[in-house]
């Protein structure tokens, strides 16, 4: 299983778009999430990024994801490129398979100084 986060802002070109136009690109998308969703994919959620959140990201919107296979993934991926949808909003992710909490305190503790994760 894996699990998927999309952060996002609207970008220029959306707001230059009329409500009607907005509400017509949601229509066409719509199915495309139903279908996938009837795929395995599970949507745990939408949500507008709390002003207040400690350490908050510049990102207001996301959407939080769990797909059964990295073909789920990708298939999801694809399904966004192909609706336009990076038109019209500014977009991160961040994807990786699901693991034990205790698997990932361990990944913690054992990194090595050249690891890629370092910042500094």
């Amino acid at each position: 299983m894996y699990l998927y986060v999309e952060l996002w802002n609207v970008t220029q070109k959306w707001m230059d778009l009329s409500r009607e136009e907005r509400k017509d690109f949601f229509d066409k998308v719509g199915p495309g999430i139903q279908q996938l969703m009837g795929s395995g994919v599970e949507l745990t959620g939408w949500a507008m990024n709390d002003e207040h959140t400690p350490y908050r990201s510049d990102y207001r919107y996301m959407a939080v994801w769990t797909l059964p296979s990295i073909d789920a993934v990708k298939e999801l991926e694809k399904a966004v490129a192909d609706s336009g949808w990076h038109k019209y909003f500014s977009q991160v992710n961040a994807r990786g398979e699901i693991i034990p909490l205790n698997k990932a305190i361990d990944n913690l503790i054992n990194l090595e100084k050249q690891s890629t994760s370092i910042i500094e």
